[in-house]
C-alpha cells in the first residue's frame, strides 16, 4: 500500500471512528503549541485545549510526564492516543483528519519531501537561533533564569544566518510561501510561529534582525492572512507580553535618562 494509499484510508478511518474529542496540551507562549492550535482552528478540528503553563514549571510535574514523559509541550491526546513532538502532532492531524486541505502536507511525494526538508532544517536552525536568543534576552531574566551572554550571541548569529537563508532558499520563486508554495502548508505555520517569537525582543534588535528581510516579512503577512483570523488571535497572548515588555523598556530607559541628568545637575552645584 502506498503513503498516499495509506493516509486516504486514514481520513476515512478517522471519519467514521468516535473515539472522542481531541485534547492539545500547550502553553501560548511556546511557538509550536500556538502552530498545532492554529492548525486545528484553521481546520475545524474540534479541539480542547488545556493550558500547560510553562512558567509555573507545569510541565516538569509527575503528572504531566505521565503524558508526555519528555516534559515539553504540545502533546495531543487523541481518543487515548498520544502525541508529542509538533511536526508529528502536524503531519498526523494533516493525514489522519479529513476535510484537511491537501495543501497542508500533500499527497505529492515531491513536495511533500520539500515540507520535509524545510521542517527538518528548522529545528536546528531557525527555531535554535529564535528560541536561545529569547531565552537569554527575554525570558530568562523575566523569569529568574540564570542567563548565558555568550549563548545569547551564538544564537543570534544562528539566527541571523537562518534568516538570510530563508531569504535566499526557503522562499526562492514566485510562490507566496516556503518551496515556492501558492499556498500555506504545515512548514510555513511553523516557521512563521517561530519568526513571531521575536516579538518580544526590543524593538531596536527586532529591526537589526528583520531589516532587509522583505521577502521574510512579507511571507509571515502572507501566512497571516492565509490563516486570519486564528493566526492573530492565537498569538494575541504572545503580543500582548511583548508590549508589556517594550513598555517596561522605555520606562527603564526613561528612568536611566533621568538619573544621568539628575546627576549632571548634581555635579554642578
Amino acid at each position: 500500500m502506498s503513503v498516499c494509499e495509506s493516509q486516504s484510508k486514514a481520513k476515512q478511518s478517522k471519519a467514521s471512528n468516535s473515539m472522542g474529542k481531541l485534547h492539545l496540551y500547550m502553553d501560548s507562549m511556546s511557538q509550536p503549541s500556538r502552530a498545532v492550535l492554529i492548525f486545528c482552528l484553521v481546520n475545524n478540528i474540534d479541539v480542547e485545549t488545556r493550558i500547560v503553563n510553562l512558567a509555573k514549571w507545569e510541565h516538569r510535574t509527575a503528572e504531566f510526564k505521565s503524558i508526555n514523559p519528555m516534559g515539553m509541550v504540545p502533546v495531543i491526546d487523541d481518543g487515548g492516543f498520544k502525541l508529542f513532538e509538533s511536526h508529528a502532532i502536524l503531519k498526523y492531524l494533516a493525514c489522519a483528519y479529513p476535510g484537511v486541505p491537501d495543501h497542508w502536507y500533500p499527497a505529492d511525494l515531491t513536495r511533500r519531501a520539500q515540507i520535509d526538508s524545510v521542517l527538518d532544517w528548522h529545528h536546528a536552525n531557525l527555531r535554535h537561533g529564535s528560541a536561545l536568543l529569547v531565552l537569554n534576552r527575554v525570558l530568562g531574566p523575566a523569569l529568574g533564569l540564570s542567563t548565558d551572554p555568550e549563548a545569547a550571541s551564538k544564537a543570534e548569529e544562528v539566527l541571523k544566518k537562518s534568516l538570510s537563508i530563508m531569504e535566499r532558499v526557503w522562499l526562492k520563486g514566485s510562490g507566496n510561501f516556503l518551496v515556492n508554495g501558492s499556498q500555506p502548508s504545515i512548514a510555513d505555520l511553523s516557521l512563521a510561529c517561530e519568526v513571531m517569537q521575536l516579538q518580544l525582543l526590543s524593538q531596536n534588535e527586532i529591526s537589526e534582525l528583520l531589516d532587509g528581510k522583505e521577502k521574510v516579512k512579507r511571507w509571515v503577512d502572507a501566512v497571516e492572512k492565509a490563516t486570519s483570523p486564528h493566526f492573530t488571535k492565537v498569538h494575541g497572548v504572545l503580543l500582548n507580553i511583548a508590549k508589556t515588555y517594550q513598555e517596561k523598556r522605555v520606562r527603564s530607559s526613561d528612568t536611566d535618562f533621568y538619573l544621568r541628568n539628575e546627576a549632571k545637575v548634581v555635579s554642578k552645584l
